[in-house]
């Protein structure tokens, strides 16, 4: 319902699109700025300022039985909401969700720019898993950049012309 000057998810999407499509970038422009962008395998990255994102309020939460418990419906009002916990600590693992309503957006599946703020909030290169499964990695740098990566998965139907 409403355009981001940096939406990660998208980012990532429309750059791993680009190269499906045989045509690989190095460099994207959104709204914010201008990301950086590489391929590693499997993996798509886009590299984007920290400030960049929305401000998400960010809740530290006990525990993943917590956090599963977190109902939508309970995050109503006019803020990007931002919960997570450690899964592994030592692994920086964490388990995360993201509820916008305002924005239309109960609950995300994979939340980019959610990811960027979280890493920069904690300050070090993060491997997350939110939603029902999607996993995004981040790496953090002290400059207030950070790559956020992830695989995308194509449900197989093709656009026709």
């Amino acid at each position: 319902m409403v355009e981001l000057p940096f939406a990660g998810h998208p980012t990532v999407g429309a750059s791993w699109w680009l190269r499906d499509q045989g045509s690989a970038i190095n460099t994207l422009q959104v709204p914010a700025g201008i990301v950086q962008v590489t391929y590693d395998g499997e993996l798509t990255a886009v590299s984007a300022r920290a400030d960049w994102a929305p401000d998400f309020a960010i809740y530290d939460l006990a525990s993943v039985d917590e956090l599963m418990a977190a109902d939508p419906a309970d995050y109503t009002d006019d803020v990007e909401h931002y919960l997570w916990t450690w899964l592994d600590e030592s692994a920086a693992t964490i388990r995360s969700r993201m509820f916008a309503s305002h924005l239309g957006v109960p609950e995300d599946e994979a939340t980019g720019a959610a990811a960027v703020r979280i890493t920069d909030y904690l300050s070090r290169d993060l491997e997350i898993v939110q939603g029902k499964g999607s996993m995004i990695s981040t790496k953090w740098s002290p400059e207030g950049w950070v790559r956020v990566a992830g695989r995308v998965v194509s449900d197989g139907t093709k656009q026709i012309d």
